[in-house]
């Protein structure tokens, strides 16, 4: 709980303290951004508000990790870095490298438009099969992997444990759906990333919800003892039999809460009007971090609430795409993604995404109590 604690102090501070002079720099290097011709005229103010912020959050986030291990050896008793916690740190970073070359080269063509969509889409796939190789390996003492080959809800659901299918072929599909995840999400965020500081408050949300789970799960933690559930002469012990089989949850707890204070201290510069931008580095290294800890936590179904809003949004667009094309040219939006619908509608920016936060809120104060609900209600024999 401590290391948790000062890890997100660290990151927090050091967001606070690095965006202006990451802003200055921006400013000096011409990192401006580039606004879309078709998009909300009064997006056109912003054109050359400094961007790639999302740099600082991603190292905020990082230096908080290390920097609260290493106050929890201070003890003597040595605090390593779990192989789950490395995953998603290392799956942010793969993805918020994907999107810096987009973000550099739509600075360096000086235009709104860097990487082509298909070979955006390349690297993320790229990045993903890594991470799920690497996630169905690296076992614990109790031979636990960071990720298993069931498709999880709140837990793993064990009638679509995909290795039923073979073991050769439920590993294929693990990796291909983990990637689907990875891939469905950090676009996902990418899309939301419209307004000044929506996508930065609506992620503090999504991480926060992820604190709290890992938390939970580390106190309700199987460590191998599945086999002492059932007690001499029949007795179940209920709250063993529902424990989580997950690998290091209070690791993956604290690079939550690294992620979230980092956000909030990004916040502070980024909120209406912003003075720095998150980039495509920023939005699809958030939705990579949010995708890894639903898959290491094994609530990958549940990613559907807590990163509702940004799936919502995302949603607005393919609708609105698919009712284009039947149509023929007629809309359901006056623009998509959705929050552009609203501006054009007059509302005010900040109201949209005050109102959204409120949204992202709800989506995910629903998905916590989906997860505690199934801990009430789970089933012992």
């Amino acid at each position: 709980m401590i290391v948790l604690l000062v890890s997100a102090a660290i990151s927090l501070v050091f967001a606070l303290a690095v965006t202006p002079l990451y802003t200055r720099l921006a400013t000096r290097l011409g990192w401006g951004q580039f606004i879309r011709a078709d998009g909300p005229q009064s997006h056109h103010t912003k054109r050359g508000t400094p961007q790639m912020g999302g740099l600082v959050f991603i190292v905020a986030t990082i230096v908080g990790y290390f920097g609260g291990k290493l106050v929890g050896s201070l003890d003597g008793v040595p605090n390593y870095p779990s192989a789950p916690a490395l995953l998603v740190l290392l799956l942010m970073v793969g993805l918020g490298a994907v999107g810096f070359v987009d973000d550099y080269l739509k600075v360096r063509k000086r235009q709104s438009l860097g990487l082509g969509g298909w070979a955006k889409i390349a690297g993320q796939v790229a990045v993903g099969v890594v991470f799920a190789v690497l996630a169905l390996q690296l076992p614990d003492q109790y031979g636990q992997t960071p990720a298993s080959t069931a498709i999880s809800a709140v837990r793993d659901i064990e009638w679509l444990d995909l290795t039923r299918l073979g073991l050769v072929v439920g590993i294929g599909l693990a990796v291909i759906w983990f990637v689907f995840i990875i891939v469905a999400t950090s676009n996902a965020v990418n899309v939301l990333d419209g307004l000044d500081g929506l996508a930065t408050g609506s992620t503090i949300f999504s991480a926060s919800a992820f604190v709290l789970i890992g938390f939970w799960q580390n106190g309700q933690a199987c460590l191998g003892r599945l086999a002492d559930a059932v007690r001499p002469g029949g007795a179940v012990d209920a709250d063993l039999y529902r424990c989580y089989p997950v690998q290091a949850p209070l690791d993956l707890a604290v690079v939550a809460a690294c992620l979230a204070a980092a956000l909030i201290g990004f916040l502070w510069y980024n909120t209406s009007p912003a003075q720095l931008f998150m980039g495509d580095v920023g939005s699809l290294g958030l939705g990579g971090a949010l995708a890894g800890l639903a898959i290491l936590t094994h609530t990958q179904l549940l990613l559907v609430l807590v990163a509702g809003l940004p799936l919502v949004v995302t949603g607005s667009v393919i609708l609105q795409r698919i009712y284009f094309k039947l149509t023929r040219g007629k809309r359901i939006f006056l623009m998509s993604p959705l929050h552009h619908h609203f501006e054009l509608k007059g509302w005010a920016e900040i109201r949209i995404v005050v109102r959204f936060w409120i949204v992202s809120g709800l989506f995910v104060a629903a998905a916590v109590g989906l997860f505690y609900l199934d801990w009430v209600i789970h089933p012992v024999p």
